[in-house]
């Protein structure tokens, strides 16, 4: 078994932005992590359909 590499980032956000968050994400029955994971892959989906795929070249 492969074990999968999984990077690590820390987002600042206000207080007010966090509780909002923490709501939407409870709502969807997700974590805050898990939220905005689902975030960043919906805007990498945007992204690639109105641009194309993002390569292994392109992340050169």
């Amino acid at each position: 078994m492969q074990k999968k590499e999984i990077k690590n980032i820390g987002l600042r956000v206000s207080p007010e932005i966090h509780k909002k968050l923490q709501y939407i994400a409870r709502y969807e029955g997700r974590t805050i992590n898990g939220q905005a994971y689902y975030l960043i892959l919906s805007c990498i989906r945007d992204f690639e359909k109105e641009h194309g795929p993002i390569t292994e070249d392109d992340l050169k």
